[in-house]
């Protein structure tokens, strides 16, 4: 009996790589499982270390040490632009777009730039336990957005303290998170917060996941993503009367980098495969007025396959096989 289950566990375990490879389903639940699993034994292993100083923004960057090699595992790259606006000491608060929980990958890679950062979350995040605990006493700060009085009191007290200690405060203005090819309209809170405490917003933009990512159809394949950083916007002898036009000014800046970085992302992928026959993708130059519709359509596209579907030039089978297997 024990030979059976011997075998049965080792034909299970030659099986993985060709599964990994071959069917995009089991590809994409592999890869969750796999930065789920590594991110809450990571949380299991860092919350002792963070009792040392619980509830201390540079606990993060423990965190994002221990886990930002999770993007190699499952085959993502990250470039950062703007990177000296990121870097400067300043209390800020840092809007960014929100398209899955992979942005949290993207947030390990650049926390070391970022130096003292906390994130509003929703509350419901704390009861994910281990994840929940161990981002508490890093110093997350969560949010109950159904008692929306004690959600601005929280944020209140959490914006005077930012400023006190130059502490950036990073939030996803749209809230839920929406991988759809564009930015969706803004909350106010976070421009709120500037304004009262007269910091500057500090916009951050991640490009398109539609190259990769389609979570409908259970894809999830090795991407490039660009995340710019752009010039802080101040907010000195602003009034609560300007958070519109300072909003839409903001998105307008994201909207058109968010556009322009897709465009250019997409431009890095295999063109797809149809029938065996490579199909074209055409998008515009990123300096074209056109570039912008071109993206979104041809990121549709690109997500409407699951063969040839999101591969970057230069990133074969064999590299994928290789980030599995390390993993075994």
């Amino acid at each position: 009996m024990s030979s059976f289950i011997e075998l049965l566990g080792l034909f299970l375990l030659l099986m993985l790589p060709f599964l990994y490879e071959t069917n995009h389903i089991f590809r994409y639940y592999f890869k969750f499982m796999m930065y789920y699993g590594i991110v809450s034994f990571n949380s299991i292993v860092l919350i002792p270390a963070f009792l040392t100083r619980p509830c201390d923004v540079r606990n993060l960057l423990w965190a994002s040490t221990w886990c930002h090699r999770v993007s190699t595992l499952i085959g993502l790259r990250w470039e950062l632009r703007g990177k000296e606006h990121l870097a400067k000491d300043q209390a800020c608060i840092i809007v960014a777009n929100h398209q899955s929980s992979l942005d949290v990958l993207g947030m390990f890679n650049i926390w070391h730039v970022m130096n003292k950062c906390t994130v509003v979350a929703k509350r419901e995040l704390f009861y994910a336990w281990p994840f929940g605990l161990a981002a508490w006493l890093a110093g997350l700060i969560f949010i109950d957005r159904v008692r929306g009085e004690k959600a601005r009191e929280t944020l209140n007290d959490v914006n005077r303290r930012i400023k006190k200690q130059r502490i950036k405060l990073w939030v996803f203005p749209e809230g839920t998170r929406r991988n759809t090819g564009e930015l969706h309209p803004f909350k106010k809170g976070a421009f709120h917060m500037a304004i009262d405490q007269q910091i500057p917003i500090l916009p951050v933009v991640f490009s398109s996941y539609c190259t990769f990512l389609n979570d409908k159809k259970k894809i999830l394949n090795a991407g490039r993503i660009v995340i710019t950083t752009l010039p802080p916007v101040s907010t000195e002898g602003l009034t609560k009367d300007d958070i519109d036009v300072l909003m839409d000014r903001v998105r307008s800046q994201m909207s058109e980098t968010f556009k322009l970085t897709s465009a250019e992302a997409l431009q890095r992928y295999k063109p797809m495969m149809k029938g065996g026959v490579p199909v074209s993708v055409s998008v515009s130059s990123p300096a074209s007025n056109s570039a912008p519709d071109a993206t979104v359509a041809a990121a549709a596209a690109v997500a409407s396959s699951s063969s040839g579907y999101g591969q970057p030039a230069g990133y074969g089978a064999g590299a994928a096989k290789a980030s599995l297997l390390k993993t075994l």
